[in-house]
């Protein structure tokens, strides 16, 4: 492991400085990054320094050890914080178990005992890393995580969000779907009722999924897994099996149900699926097809073939393709671009169909990009390039090779104008910030969290960004503003110090007092004089 980072908080600085020195601290595992001499100077090293453990005294001005604690709390849940205090006061003590503390030492500090605590707190910090890290609980938390892993990854299968991993990860999870003819896709559903498991309607899913699985295994590999709908079936049809005799036995699954639990199960089920990247298509044809339970009635199979006609020449551009078109154009470059573009038309190459089909599933094509531009309010007639409205459009659809260049002219222009967006976008943000801050610096309560709340977005991201776009952190800029109003009150008005540091929204005139003389090297009152 590395060295420890441990930052020094006390008001007396001989007592830091003594600290310091007495204790060998790289031997301990740690190396001192910072000291503070309160609270609030303490909370922007933390922010600037991100220590493992801090080290604070309870009794100093402008904001105590335990206010400290408690803002670290929020903010650094997981940091250690030690307690060094002359009071032997069961309150503190009290307040300080509240709060998480992890030790409490008394003054003065003794060397022994104080390397003996840290000696601890150091085995604690490796201790927990090592357990972060260790292999064999590692893969005893995945062992026990396994079966919710399976059920989110085939629910993510069928909802047609299928990565390119798919065949590693059905091997992962041990899934024997792998190397079928063909996959079908079931919907089951089941009635609730009052039969034995009436008082246990908890258990009646379960019973029937073991059911399923039980009577299933002996003749197809399957999956059933749970889903928003309920219970869920991918099976694999391999060469000595038909979709036919599959159909029978979710027939026989129904009647066994009625017959051993009491319970009415209607199974939908969908279209056959060439490769697992199509199971989003036949799980929704499933979905469709119990549906029907309104009219077929529950307790039987329903086949969506029974239910609607086949269309074998369709061109459709469904939700899969347009989630990947739509991924490639905010997160791909070019390349990842003009693939996809080209997976789009060579479909429209392989489906047989009339130019009419294919020109309304151009038209499902630019649909798409036509709700990007709308939902990043980008402007249509520059992403389009053509003073006439839209006349690029009818143009690109006569044929598959001139739609093919116009949607990878039209997707890179979308993606690098949302690349400058999200620029203008970040830049605007601090703009706001700034402005915000600047109208409310008086305000002693100004906080990151009252920030970001006006603006609708997260501390952690603010942060960062703020940090990324001004070279400050937040409490440095609010400092520094608030110190530059007060430099402009002395240097315009004869107020008193007191009255600034409140209306540059400080509410102890001392700590005002200590943070100016920190910047200017003297009082405020001096620094008047001095001018």
């Amino acid at each position: 492991m590395g060295l420890y980072r441990i930052i020094l908080v006390d008001d007396e600085e001989e007592v830091r400085k003594g600290i310091i020195k007495k204790i060998n601290w790289e031997t301990l595992g740690f190396e001192v990054v910072g000291d503070a001499e309160n609270g609030q100077d303490a909370l922007e090293k933390i922010e600037q320094l991100e220590p493992d453990v801090i080290m604070t005294d309870i009794r100093m001005p402008y904001m105590d050890g335990l206010e400290l604690i408690a803002k670290i709390r929020q903010k650094y849940p997981s940091m250690k914080v030690l307690i060094f205090s002359g009071y032997d006061d069961f309150e503190y003590a009290q307040q300080a178990i509240k709060l998480n503390v992890t030790e409490y030492i008394l003054k003065p500090v003794n060397v022994e005992e104080l390397t003996e605590i840290l000696t601890r707190v150091r085995e604690n910090l490796d201790k927990e890393i090592e357990q972060r890290r260790n292999l064999d609980l590692l893969r005893d938390s995945y062992l026990k995580s396994l079966p919710i892993l399976r059920e989110l990854f085939l629910n993510e299968l069928i909802s047609g969000n299928g990565k390119e991993d798919t065949e590693k990860r059905l091997k992962e999870y041990e899934i024997d779907l792998l190397g079928a003819r063909k996959w079908v896709t079931a919907v089951i559903g089941i009635e609730p009722e009052a039969g034995p498991l009436a008082h246990h309607q908890e258990l009646i899913p379960i019973s029937v999924r073991r059911l399923i699985e039980d009577n299933l295994k002996p003749y197809c590999r399957n999956a059933v897994f749970a889903t928003s709908e309920g219970l869920a079936l991918i099976v694999a049809i391999d060469d000595d099996k038909t979709k036919t005799a599959l159909i029978d036995q979710l027939g026989d699954i129904c009647k066994e149900c009625r017959r051993i639990l009491e319970v009415t199960v209607t199974i939908g089920i969908g279209h056959s699926s060439q490769s697992l990247e199509e199971l989003g298509a036949s799980y929704q044809s499933a979905v469709d097809a119990l549906g029907y339970k309104a009219i077929v009635g529950p307790g039987s199979t329903i086949y969506i073939n029974d239910m609607e006609p086949v269309n074998r020449g369709k061109l459709q551009f469904d939700a899969k393709e347009e989630a990947e078109l739509i991924g490639a154009i905010k997160f791909g470059g070019r390349e990842k671009i003009e693939e996809m573009v080209h997976q789009i038309t060579a479909r429209m190459e392989d489906a047989k169909v009339h130019v009419r089909q294919q020109q309304i599933y151009m038209m499902a094509v630019i649909n798409a990009l036509m709700r990007l531009i709308q939902q990043y309010d980008l402007n249509a007639s520059e992403v389009l390039q053509v003073p006439e409205k839209y006349q690029e459009i009818p143009d690109a659809m006569q044929n598959r090779e001139e739609f093919e260049e116009w949607l990878i002219r039209t997707a890179c222009r979308i993606s690098e104008m949302m690349g400058r967006e999200r620029d203008n976008t970040a830049k605007r943000m601090i703009l706001d910030a700034k402005q915000y801050i600047q109208e409310n610096y008086q305000n002693p309560d100004l906080s990151v969290e009252m920030v970001c709340r006006q603006l609708h977005l997260s501390p952690a991201y603010f942060s960062t960004m703020f940090k990324k776009e001004t070279g400050q952190t937040y409490v440095g800029y609010l400092t520094q503003l608030r110190l530059d109003k007060a430099v402009e009150l002395l240097n315009t008005t004869d107020d008193k110090t007191y009255i600034i540091a409140q209306k540059v929204g400080y509410q102890e005139q001392n700590y005002f007092s200590y943070v100016f003389k920190k910047r200017f090297g003297v009082s405020p009152t001096r620094f008047r004089q001095a001018q």
